[in-house]
This record gives C-alpha cells, sequence and structure tokens, in this order.
C-alpha cells in the first residue's frame, strides 16, 4: 500500500458524527466555521453569473474520505479540494436511494412532494429542475457520464419503454442542452470535453457528472482495491466479520478509483471552465451495507460534500449546520441570480458561503423512504425494495416513522455479498445483542435516537419519558413536513 496524501492545512481535529462511529478523530483547516466565514481574503468577483458543475459519486457515505477523517482511505485528489473550499460535516440527502435523493438535489424540493416515490417514474414534466431554470440565464448545460436516473430506467423494459414514449414522459433531452447518459468510465475525459466544445464561447455553463463508484457491486479486480483488510474500521453499527471487512476493502477500492476519476473531471474543468466557478462534489446517498443505503439512519442519508468557489468561500472552511439535499438548487439558483420555482421547499445555504453573511440555521432536515428498484411486489418482498418510512433529523436527535415495519430487514444491493451473509449465519447467539436488534425481528413503528449518545443509532429511546418532549417535537416537524409534500402515508399524529 503506498503512503496516504495528508497535506499541511490540516492541522486541529474536530469530532464528527460520522467519525464518532470510527473512534477517529477528523482532519480539519486550522479554524472551524459555522455560518459566516469572516476573514477571507476575497477575489474580484465577475459581474457574469458563476460557472456551476455538480459532480456525484454514487453510494457514499460519511466519513469515507481522507478529509473527513478516515484513517485508512486514499483519496487524495478529493482531500486536495476540500482543502480548497468548504466541507459540510451534516449533509443529508432528501432519501437514502439513487432516484428520490437526485430528484431533491435537482429540484429543490422532496421527491415525495416531486411525485417520484417509484424507481422507474420519469421526472414529471411540470417539475422544473436546477438546470431548466439555469438556462432561463442563459446558461449552457449538460449531462454526463452515468445514467442521471430522472428519465425513468436506462433501459426500459418491453411494457414501460413503449408506454414512455407514447405519454412523451422522457423529457431530460428537452430540459438541457448537452445530454449523455450511460457512457462507461472509460469515456469520462472524452465526454466532459465533448460538453466543452459545445459551449458556446463567453456563455456561463451548468455541468453535471454522475460516476459509477463507490456503487454495488464492488470490484473484485479493482486495480484501486490495495487495502489491508485488518486495518479497515468497522463502524459501531456493524459486527466485526471477515465478510464485511472484505466488503468494505473493495468498497474503499472503488473510491480511491472514483477519487481518481474526479481528478480527471476537474482538471479538464480547471483547464477549459474558466472564469468564475462554482464545483460541488456530493454523495448521491450513503452505502450498500446494512443500516446505509435504503435506510433512514445516518449512514444512508449523510454524505460527503464539498464546494469550491474562489473569491467566495475561504479556503478550509468547516460547517457543521445541518443542510439538505433539497437546499442544493435554491443555493446554487441563488448565486446564479435566478429566482426558486414555485413548490421548492428547500432553502439556500449561500451565506454559508459568503463572508460575514447572517445566516437562520436549520432546526431540522427530512428524508423519505420510498419503494426500491423497479420489481413489483410479490409475497416474498423484503424492506430491501418495498418499504416506506419517513424521518426528521435535527443536531442531536432523530425520529424515524416506519409506515411498513411487517417487511423483513434485508440490506439494499449486497444482499448476497460475504457481510451480509455471515451476519445473518452469526444470528443464533452470536452477533452482539445490539446488532441482533438492529437488524433482525420485527421493527418498530417509531424509532427515535439520541445522536449524542448514540449516534450508531441502535438504542431506541421512542416512548421513554425523559424523551417525551424531544419525541413530541419531532413528531409534530414531521407531521408539517408530511402535510407540506401532499406526503401520501398516514400522517404520524391523529391531532
Amino acid at each position: 500500500m503506498h503512503k496516504r496524501i495528508l497535506h499541511s492545512q490540516y492541522t486541529a481535529s474536530l469530532a464528527s458524527p460520522g467519525a464518532a462511529l470510527y473512534n477517529v478523530r477528523v482532519p480539519t483547516t486550522r479554524r472551524q466555521f459555522s455560518s459566516g466565514l469572516a476573514g477571507a481574503a476575497l477575489q474580484t468577483r465577475s459581474p457574469r453569473p458563476p460557472n456551476i458543475v455538480l459532480i456525484l459519486s454514487d453510494d457514499h457515505t460519511v466519513p469515507h474520505l481522507g478529509c473527513y477523517g478516515d484513517p485508512v482511505i486514499q483519496t487524495p485528489h478529493l482531500d486536495r479540494f476540500a482543502a480548497q473550499g468548504i466541507r459540510f460535516d451534516r449533509a443529508f440527502t432528501a432519501a437514502p436511494q439513487c432516484v428520490p435523493s437526485r430528484t431533491g438535489f435537482l429540484t429543490g424540493r422532496s421527491p415525495v412532494a416531486a411525485r417520484m416515490g417509484r424507481f422507474s417514474s420519469p421526472l414529471p414534466p411540470d417539475i422544473a429542475t436546477l438546470p431548466e431554470l439555469l438556462r432561463a440565464k442563459e446558461y449552457f448545460t449538460g449531462i454526463c457520464r452515468r445514467w442521471y436516473h430522472l428519465d425513468g430506467p436506462a433501459r426500459p423494459g418491453p411494457v414501460t419503454g413503449p408506454l414512455f414514449e407514447k405519454h412523451a414522459m422522457r423529457t431530460f433531452a428537452k430540459r438541457v442542452d448537452f445530454l449523455d447518459g450511460g457512457s462507461p468510465r472509460a469515456k469520462t475525459a472524452e465526454r466532459v470535453n465533448a460538453f466543452f466544445d459545445k459551449r458556446p464561447s463567453g456563455k456561463p455553463y451548468f455541468l453535471w457528472v454522475n460516476f459509477n463508484d463507490p456503487h454495488h457491486a464492488w470490484d473484485r479486480d479493482n486495480p484501486f482495491d490495495r487495502y489491508d483488510r485488518a486495518r479497515i474500521p468497522v463502524p459501531a453499527y456493524l459486527p466485526d466479520l471477515p465478510g464485511l471487512r472484505d466488503d468494505l476493502a473493495r468498497y474503499y477500492g472503488e473510491i480511491s478509483r472514483m477519487d481518481d476519476e474526479f481528478r480527471t473531471v476537474l482538471d479538464i474543468v480547471d483547464r477549459r471552465g474558466g472564469g468564475d466557478t462554482i464545483v460541488v462534489f456530493a454523495g448521491d446517498n450513503g452505502y450498500a451495507f446494512p443500516h446505509g443505503k435504503g435506510s433512514l439512519y445516518d449512514p444512508g442519508l449523510n454524505v460527503p460534500f464539498l464546494l469550491r468557489w474562489p473569491g467566495v468561500v475561504k479556503p478550509g472552511a468547516v460547517t457543521r449546520e445541518l443542510v439538505s439535499g433539497e437546499d442544493l438548487t435554491p443555493t446554487l439558483l441563488e448565486a446564479a441570480g435566478v429566482a426558486p420555482a414555485k413548490g421548492m421547499t428547500g432553502r439556500s445555504f449561500l451565506p454559508l458561503l459568503r463572508v460575514g453573511a447572517a445566516y437562520q440555521p436549520r432546526e431540522h432536515i427530512f428524508a423519505a423512504r420510498l419503494a426500491h428498484g423497479n420489481s413489483p411486489v410479490t409475497e416474498d418482498t423484503k424492506a430491501n425494495t418495498f418499504d416506506l418510512s419517513r424521518c426528521v433529523r435535527s443536531k442531536t436527535h432523530k425520529l424515524i416513522y416506519n409506515c411498513t415495519p411487517q417487511y423483513e430487514y434485508w440490506p439494499v444491493d449486497s444482499g448476497r455479498d460475504a457481510g451480509w451473509q455471515e451476519m445473518a449465519a452469526a444470528r443464533a447467539g452470536k452477533l452482539a445483542p445490539k446488532h441482533d436488534r438492529a437488524y433482525f425481528g420485527k421493527r418498530p413503528v417509531l424509532e427515535l435516537y439520541d445522536l449524542e449518545k448514540d449516534p450508531a443509532e441502535l438504542d431506541n429511546v421512542a416512548g421513554q419519558a425523559p424523551y417525551a418532549a424531544i419525541q413530541r417535537e419531532l413528531m409534530v416537524a414531521l407531521q408539517e413536513k408530511m402535510i407540506v409534500d401532499y406526503d401520501f402515508l398516514p400522517l404520524p399524529l391523529a391531532e
């Protein structure tokens, strides 16, 4: 294994929600910021609206980057990028799955409000997206690389496909100027360069680049999988089993490969993009491990989120304010001088980026667990495919409302891998009680977690007297969100 690259800027330490699960410290810069970034030395701003680049890794959980404190992972390019901008420690996607999460990022509203509760659904044509609204400001807009998930399945079936055509439901060819959906990794540089080849000179641009990595299935022949299984940190919400360590090591290898692809994209943007440019890197949702993707626990929702904007964001800044995936589009629209669309429930965090700006922090973030994949419901359906739940999270507590607790838990995507198979085999008296409770047996309708005492979210305190006021506060907040979003699920309170 080659020696991990660190940067001299990372000189102080800060405990983060993700790092607490591993008992590690997070490297950060000399100064931490939670709102206004006072004291930054700023460049002169261009009168033209900024260019915008959005880069999404696939199934990527905090803290799996070096800049978030993972003691083993090798991500020198993203670590360097983090040192050039701001790191968000509490960024949460609007859903723990690819399609609804990307809906939140690109529309500024929840996937429930956008009517994207099914993987096979294209985005309704009446729901405006970030690139469309930027086009009104004369932006040249594009999407490239991995399938972007908002036009239905990349390869719809023989019944579904003709129906999409009949009702003109696949709309993204009209929503953007440059559309590439599904190019392989080997074509990354070619497709990003093709976007810049077509960009009219002098126009501001928006480019959304999607990566495959580190999406399951994790390669066994990945040259970036150099990790010593014995050194891999196993989070507290998982048992320490050989199969899980092997799964984690292969996942780490895919993150390192993605880090290399990120460098390719950033090099092209820096060379050809020019001018005033915001670059955002984020995970689309959490990783495909138990307690992760498909669940409303933090490993399913808390993703790496880094933003670089030279002349505005102080290099090496860190914020622990709550940020939702719904907030990305309103923020970038405000930065471009474009009004948000009617119905957007996200809120701009632009003041967090600007020096000395006043910012009213979020009290809560919300997320929705919706149907996963394209399979019909059968008698053998498990929670990995069909599970309906909602959550509300403050900085200190989380409430999960399970509306299909009768379904047997099964991890999304990785249920046939060695890690989960070993967990299932070890269940009979060999798993720690906390892990047995978390993954096996009947699930409760309500889950409440004290995140300061229990960051692994293993000790459900719902219904306990000391938490009655907090539970009530969160249930009322969730009730309001579900009402505003016209949620189809029964409300948690009958009042």
